[in-house]
């Protein structure tokens, strides 16, 4: 693929960070969704397409849940002593209706525009050509296991203090699998996506996606278990436009 990709997680394991397998910590964990990752593409990308930073637009909303959002499953972790706590996976999170960790981004409309991505690696919310980190907090050796289907699967173990591990992804890809081979209740998702028009939903259902150039635009909505919905929507230059969604509860 010869454009840059950005990474976004809709993960869980106590906040993983960015694969931060943090699931086995003394403290309660709540299976949820983190925010955006970037991995490098595999041939060099060309220059980034310029944005007229004076045309620039917004779109932003709230995401809700019709129906009620299922009870979490507690997460039976005996057959690991260091894993300890009261531990529950929640795979849909909606407070009053409103939806959190909802994966959004431009699905089509930005054609063959290319975007520049940062240099220096970081730990949450980084874009493609940028290193992912994967760190493990825990007492515990973690075996961080990604099976996708466009990506390569690679699966890896990290004991406790060791070092980070780097990684990259090099193309697209909406809820990319990632599990723990140790640890059979550890799982998160990674969405790799072509531009860094993309959010997850807050603890309030809310998102924004800022600095979007003139057009029309497909944007897609994706939950782990509710999965994908689609809308169209057009700005004008410094257009600032609301879009909600809703999803129905299983």
């Amino acid at each position: 693929m010869n454009r840059k990709t950005w990474l976004a997680l809709v993960g869980l394991c106590a906040i993983l960070g960015l694969l931060v397998l943090a699931g086995c910590s003394k403290k309660e964990n709540t299976e949820q969704s983190s925010n955006a990752t970037e991995e490098k593409a595999a041939a060099p990308a060309p220059a980034a397409t310029p944005i007229d930073p004076s045309t620039v637009a917004s779109v932003s909303g709230t995401v809700k849940l019709d129906g009620a959002a299922p009870k979490p499953n507690k997460i039976d972790m005996s057959q690991d002593p260091a894993c300890k706590g009261a531990n529950t996976a929640e795979t849909v999170i909606a407070d009053g209706g409103k939806l959190a960790n909802v994966f959004v981004y431009v699905k089509d409309g930005l054609g063959s525009r290319t975007f520049d991505s940062p240099k220096d690696p970081v730990v949450i919310d980084v874009m493609v050509n940028q290193d992912v980190q994967i760190k493990n907090d825990d007492q515990t050796t973690h075996n961080i296991h990604p099976t996708p289907k466009d990506n390569r699967e690679w699966n890896e173990s990290q004991p406790p203090g060791s070092a980070a591990i780097t990684k990259q992804f090099a193309r697209e890809e909406i809820m990319l699998p990632v599990k723990c081979n140790q640890h059979p209740w550890m799982k998160m998702y990674l969405n790799v996506v072509k531009s860094p028009f993309f959010a997850v939903t807050d603890a309030s259902g809310k998102y924004e996606l800022k600095g979007l150039p003139p057009g029309t635009y497909t944007i897609a909505f994706v939950q782990e278990k509710l999965g994908e919905q689609t809308q169209q929507v057009t700005v004008a230059p410094k257009d600032s436009k609301t879009v909600d969604q809703s999803f129905k509860a299983e």
